[in-house]
């Protein structure tokens, strides 16, 4: 059982005040990761040796995300959230600068490089949700979490104008401007998570930690991370291809990037809503439509291949993974005491992102000899192992409570 101090003492104007600026960082933050999967797999067909190799630089930045879960959650216990904040965003700054500079000199290497420190910059915006938990109260958890994700709304408006605005500044080396606004963007989100309150993490001995081993038995656990990685590698594995999937299809890259934006403002616009939603139903319940609606988005990439399908399917595998991934996030948050809880959430994330990884390196090879209709039939074996998996954990607990 999860054991919190009892909300009644527990005053949420400190998390208010973070989960302002944490919604405020999600936004800047989100908008890195919105230049490099708008520009990331064009950059990679112009640079790469070989067009296989086109979504490489995604895959690399995923595999980033992997690794920066463990070491983000070790900076984080030694010496708080907001140290581990400032050295996210400053390599989110390097980043900029690198991306800039391999398209200045065509390398591909390089620009892989860049991509995974910006996979390490967004490993640690990934704990913004969990930080926005820290000190509040029980009841105010989810809502937190999800005003927090909400602040990536303004990611998917920012990011993909960025590029806009930006990609033939500098002519002929297309997008190596938006790679160096972006880097002041990151300076910019260093400064607001500068003001954060973080508070110290609880003492080793507060309730009696448990070992890491038997925290991640329990059933809602393993349902928690298998549902967090199905969610979030089915959304990358169709977000990742179809950039590339759209110009194959003859489609311009106006119609990719009008795509991504708003398949952003469709990962966390719902959040405006998703924490009462699980306030209502559960988590458990919200993590299962988010499963759902990333299969459904599956049935329109199957049905067509005109701008109209690949829109629809980037917005509804946005909203799908939302809700699978916040439900995914607050389920985890059930699972463990106050000082088991930034080793708990760096291990849940480092299964996440591991998992994305390996299914971001698979997606240019699927689509690259296989196509674009097997990238979406790959969606429903992992929503159906998922769902499963909610609903053995749900079986578990109605049983126990029988």
């Amino acid at each position: 059982m999860n054991m919190h101090i009892p909300d009644l003492i527990i005053d949420d104007t400190l998390a208010r005040a973070n989960v302002r600026r944490l919604a405020a960082a999600q936004a800047l933050t989100g908008a890195n990761a919105a230049v490099i999967f708008a520009t990331g797999s064009i950059v990679g067909a112009q640079l790469a040796p070989d067009i296989s190799l086109a979504t490489l630089p995604l895959s690399v930045y995923v595999l980033g995300l992997a690794a920066g879960t463990l070491p983000t959650g070790l900076l984080a216990q030694a010496f708080g959230r907001r140290v581990a904040f400032i050295a996210g965003t400053g390599c989110g700054a390097v980043c900029g600068v690198v991306a800039a500079y391999a398209i200045l000199i065509g390398s591909f290497t390089l620009f892989c490089v860049a991509t995974f420190l910006g996979g390490l910059y967004g490993a640690v915006a990934q704990s913004y949700r969990f930080a926005a938990t820290d000190g509040a109260s029980a009841a105010y958890r989810p809502k937190a979490i999800s005003w927090v994700m909400a602040g990536g709304v303004f990611a998917g408006l920012l990011g993909p104008q960025l590029v806009e605005w930006t990609m033939d500044i500098w002519p002929p080396y297309l997008f190596a401007a938006s790679f160096l606004v972006q880097a002041v963007v990151a300076l910019v989100a260093m400064a607001v998570l500068a003001g954060i309150h973080a508070p110290k993490p609880p003492p080793a001995n507060l309730g009696g930690g448990r070992k890491l081993t038997e925290i991640i038995r329990q059933p809602r656990f393993i349902a928690a991370a298998l549902c967090g990685a199905v969610g979030y590698t089915m959304m990358n594995l169709l977000m990742t291809s179809a950039p590339l999937a759209m110009k194959f299809c003859g489609l311009s890259l106006t119609d990719s990037n009008f795509g991504i934006q708003w398949h952003i403002v469709g990962m966390y616009g719902p959040s405006f809503f998703t924490g009462s939603l699980m306030a209502r139903f559960g988590a458990m319940r919200i993590a299962a439509v988010g499963l759902v609606l990333e299969a459904a988005a599956a049935v329109i990439g199957l049905s067509g291949i005109s701008a109209g399908h690949f829109w629809a399917v980037l917005i509804i595998v946005g909203v799908g993974w939302n809700f699978a991934f916040v439900g995914a996030s607050a389920l985890i948050v059930e699972t463990h005491r106050p000082q088991e809880g930034k080793k708990v959430q760096a291990f849940n994330d480092f299964i996440v992102f591991g998992l994305v990884a390996i299914g971001s390196f698979s997606s240019g090879q699927l689509l690259a000899h296989y196509g674009w209709g097997t990238v979406n039939a790959v969606v429903f074996p992992a929503v159906a192992l998922a769902l499963a998996g909610l609903a053995a954990a749900a079986f578990t607990q109605r049983r126990a409570q029988a």
